[in-house]
């Protein structure tokens, strides 16, 4: 694919020039070709910063061990090391418990499609231990949401507690959280892939297109091809890439030979090619991601390189994404992802209470639906109640 794009990328520090060389490499033995200037004056403890930052840190001691180039200092090998060794337990771990849930799950009558976590690390990678994860995102029928949390709870799991209001959950949020304190194992329940106003599949068509992952004995279904790449360039561009873990998801989906026609129905159903002409641009610009031709067209797009240049920004830095979504840059930033329409329809879900609204002004349950018509006002007087 031709560049008709160019990114300034003036403002990416040495180490993470020299972490994006690294990763781009297809031949692990290619390492030790990286041009020599890129290790000069190499700050090593924020190189290996980045790379856990990034989540990327597994690829990168795979990658630095097989080239065995001298130039990288023994204890960037050995810290590397260590905590590739963590993650390696750790994604054994998730594995055994998905096998598991899955299992219980199935057994109830609960449909259910792995999003992340192992399953996905398999079937890109090749290696569960090349991807990190913190938890199981897991995918059902919102129908289903009550009898998968009674399961969960008999099993051990403890629910993150998430004030509600008239049921706010429904339009703000996508996932509830469990947690469970003696595996010390996080599982995230979404009954969809993201908050509203987005527009997606329905979970009856994700089913019908889904596959089943060969990690595990007992049968665990995740999303079809052209669906995980579409739901990965989503979630990488609503957290504005700030880990570039799922830019090189993206990469290596894209370098195993996707047809622009096979994606492209999915794309315009949607309504997300502004977010795809994003990730192309990042991918290809970040990681020189080859594709077929056809992808060029969505690299075209204004919108799509603004965005893409907006989110170098989140991609260079080391903050938390808690850190990331409450700046004003972020907001404008995640405003800039939406179309038009959906920036009405988010406008409007402003308007529905919430939890905060009942702390400003108590009123009876039976009345809660006061606050609706109460919102606008209640959300004048806090902001006038806050200092200046």
């Amino acid at each position: 694919m031709d560049n008709n794009y160019t990114l300034d990328l003036s403002s990416l520090s040495k180490e993470l020039r020299l972490l994006l060389e690294i990763l781009k490499t297809e031949d692990y033995d290619s390492v030790g070709l990286v041009k020599k200037e890129l290790y000069i004056d190499i700050n090593w403890g924020e190189f290996i910063q980045l790379a856990m930052h990034h989540r990327v840190y597994p690829l990168i001691y795979t990658k630095l061990k097989k080239a065995d180039d001298h130039r990288i200092p023994p204890h960037v090998i050995q810290t590397l090391y260590k905590e590739f060794k963590k993650n390696t337990l750790q994604m054994l771990l998730l594995s055994g418990e998905m096998e598991q849930v899955s299992e219980l799950f199935t057994e109830n009558q609960i449909r259910l499609l792995y999003l992340k976590g192992p399953v996905i690390a398999a079937n890109i990678y090749g290696d569960i231990s090349l991807r990190t994860s913190k938890d199981l995102d897991i995918l059902i029928s919102i129908t289903d949401l009550k009898r998968a949390e009674e399961l969960l709870l008999s099993i051990g799991y403890e629910k993150e507690v998430v004030p509600n209001v008239l049921n706010e959950w429904k339009w703000r949020t996508h996932h509830v959280v469990y947690f469970h304190p003696q595996k010390n194992i996080q599982l995230e329940i979404h009954w969809r892939l993201q908050s509203y106003p987005l527009k997606e599949p329905k979970f009856n068509e994700l089913w019908e297109r889904k596959r089943l992952s060969t990690l595990t004995s007992y049968p665990v279904y995740f999303l079809g091809k052209e669906d995980l790449l579409l739901y990965l360039i989503s979630h990488g561009a609503r957290h504005g890439w700030f880990r570039l873990r799922w830019l090189l998801d993206v990469n290596l989906m894209l370098r195993k030979g996707f047809k622009f026609e096979d994606v492209n129905p999915f794309i315009g159903k949607y309504q997300n090619r502004k977010l795809v002409g994003q990730a192309l641009i990042l991918a290809s610009e970040l990681l020189e991601t080859n594709m077929n031709e056809g992808w060029g067209k969505l690299t075209e797009r204004n919108d799509s390189k603004k965005i893409a240049q907006n989110a170098i920004v989140f991609i260079k830095g080391t903050e938390s994404l808690a850190t990331i979504m409450s700046s004003k840059y972020y907001k404008d930033y995640s405003l800039s992802l939406k179309s038009n329409l959906q920036r009405f329809l988010l406008f409007l879900i402003l308007f529905y209470p919430n939890y905060t609204d009942t702390m400003t002004l108590r009123v009876p349950k039976p009345l809660h639906f006061l606050y609706f018509p109460l919102r606008p006002f209640l959300v004048v007087w806090r902001k006038s109640r806050k200092p200046s």
